[in-house]
């Protein structure tokens, strides 16, 4: 076996409109178990940032703690990264984004990272609608200590050793639609047909851009009995509608058979296109999309695609009317303007 990544690429790969071809936005190579879910993934993000012509200097990628938080060293290579601590990712993407907001966030996390140790970090993302793409690697258990049950795993789920798990499991989704995120998808690992194109939403959605998608574990949780299992999840599998994503000044080449379309048009004027949406609900009504969270679950189907967006979504930067320019670019008269703004500043709070 050997641990050294090919250098050798077909040569007639094409390329993108900057001159790119694909290979030029992967990374290291993988140390994550042959077949693990994360790896699809990453492969999902690097096929999205090539269709998009992304500079992968202009992104940066942040991460916790967990199998997961290990993914951002497997794509866009020349990209920037910090692996932050546990659970803390949300923190260090929120001083960053408030530094530079000309760079693309991407921060990739755990069900353990988020939804235990990092929970009170989600939350408070969340609400204040940082523009990052949070992308939650779901296997529902703790893949980097041999298994245990995480906080997304579902009730009665039994894990590789048998043991059948007693509590309710949080529901990310679920939660970020209460709190206020105002882009919420799911998806699965394996279906990348679906994952790029809501990738690439996710990157052009101007606030908080959240993707809880199921990655099954396959050395500690694609048993039998597992709800986070490969076979589990295509039998129970449920998809909102056919996602496409248009950026800007591209041919619309996708097709569709005859249903109901929905087209959502981004902030910069890209499109999100939903094609067959099921009946009596609106990714645009917060209410309608929290109920068909709920009723998939009742169903025992694990509802993927686009849940809920805000197309007139303002972000942190809008909200607090912050400077355009990144704070390194600043000199000294923009941080030091004189006594007399001081002092204007300072009657006005009298």
């Amino acid at each position: 076996m050997t641990y050294v990544r090919s250098t050798f690429r077909h040569p007639a790969l094409p390329k993108n409109d900057l001159g790119y071809t694909v290979d030029f936005y992967e990374g290291s190579l993988s140390t994550l178990c042959a077949g693990c879910g994360h790896d699809s993934i990453n492969a999902a993000i690097v096929e999205a940032c090539w269709q998009m012509n992304i500079e992968p200097h202009k992104v940066a990628k942040l991460s916790g703690i967990g199998c997961s938080s290990k993914s951002p060293a497997y794509f866009l290579s020349n990209s920037h990264g910090f692996n932050s601590v546990h659970g803390r990712m949300p923190s260090v993407a929120t001083g960053a984004n408030l530094a530079n907001r000309d760079l693309i966030y991407f921060g990739v996390s755990g069900d353990g990272d988020t939804a235990s140790i990092g929970m009170g970090q989600f939350v408070h993302v969340v609400r204040r609608n940082l523009k990052m793409v949070y992308l939650l690697m779901n296997n529902g258990c703790y893949g980097l200590t041999k298994g245990q049950d995480s906080a997304t795993a579902d009730v009665g789920s039994v894990n590789k050793s048998g043991h059948e798990n007693l509590f309710a499991a949080i529901d990310l989704s679920s939660l970020a639609i209460e709190l206020g995120a105002t882009f919420v998808a799911q998806s699965f690992s394996g279906d990348k047909e679906q994952l790029v194109p809501l990738l690439m939403a996710a990157m052009r959605h101007n606030g908080f851009a959240f993707l809880n998608v199921i990655s099954p574990c396959v050395t500690f949780n694609n048993n039998t009995g597992s709800t986070k299992s490969y076979d589990y999840v295509r039998e129970h599998v449920a998809a909102t509608a056919t996602v496409d994503f248009v950026p800007i000044m591209r041919e619309i080449t996708a097709t569709y058979e005859a249903g109901s379309v929905k087209d959502l048009t981004m902030h910069d004027g890209s499109v999100i296109h939903l094609n067959k949406l099921q009946k009596d609900w609106d990714p645009t009504d917060r209410l309608s999309a929290t109920n068909a969270v709920r009723y998939a679950k009742r169903r025992n189907e694990i509802l993927t695609g686009l849940l809920y967006i805000n197309e007139n979504s303002t972000d942190l930067h809008g909200l607090l009317k912050t400077t355009e320019r990144p704070l390194n670019l600043l000199s000294e008269a923009d941080l030091c303007p004189g006594n007399s703004l001081l002092e204007s500043l300072n009657d006005s709070l009298r």
